[in-house]
């Protein structure tokens, strides 16, 4: 695919909208700078001026290229191609896919589900999320982006993306029924695994058998 052609076919696949991720980026900024200033000032009194340099730059910077990635963060569909962008882009192409599956993280209450992809010559790995769920609503990728993703998974032949693929129509149909959140099986599939701060792949077996499941 050339590059003219790939720019218009991107399909913006992003959960959250950027200005919103510029704003939590531009809170965690503030926050390292706070806790940097706050620490290296410590650091400071007891070994001097180089020492709370160190100090604060130690716990700032790690922050800082932390929050300059969330603000920059952005998923794309072109042809077959999946990419994510933060501190760089990370590119897999779905005809060359070596593992998919769903990853659900967990983080205060807030479930994020993601399509988890890897291939190539060099196993890159990209997570695109497609559905963030807190108590009984939240947010989900727009209809257009789902049948899309859907209709990409599904044209690679391969049997676990044929899978996520069926499972984002179901979603679909459930959107257009105008079922609420919690009736929907992004959600459903997600309250399924257990809560935990440590993100948490649903490999395509059990990703069929959901799916298999539904009415």
């Amino acid at each position: 695919m050339t590059e003219r052609a790939a720019e218009t076919d991107r399909i913006p696949l992003d959960l959250l909208p950027p200005e919103f991720l510029r704003k939590r980026a531009k809170s965690v900024a503030i926050g390292a700078v706070l806790v940097g200033a706050a620490l290296g000032g410590l650091f400071g009194l007891v070994g001097g001026r180089t020492a709370g340099l160190v100090a604060a730059a130690v716990v700032a910077v790690p922050l800082l290229l932390l929050a300059w990635a969330e603000s920059r963060r952005r998923c794309w569909l072109a042809g077959s191609e999946l990419s994510v962008r933060a501190l760089g882009t990370r590119t897999v192409d779905l005809a060359e896919l070596t593992d998919i599956t769903v990853l659900v993280a967990d983080q205060r209450g807030v479930r994020t589900i993601g399509v988890l992809v890897q291939g190539g010559p060099r196993r890159r790995l990209v997570n695109v999320a497609v559905a963030l769920y807190a108590g009984s609503g939240g947010r989900e990728l727009g209809v257009y982006e789902l049948r899309r993703l859907a209709d990409a998974l599904a044209a690679t032949g391969d049997t676990r993306a044929l899978v996520l693929s069926q499972l984002l129509v179901a979603q679909l149909r459930a959107d257009a029924r105008g079922e609420a959140a919690a009736d929907r099986p992004l959600y459903q599939l997600a309250s399924l695994v257990p809560a935990g701060r440590v993100p948490r792949r649903i490999g395509s077996d059990a990703v069929a058998r959901f799916v298999a499941a539904l009415d």
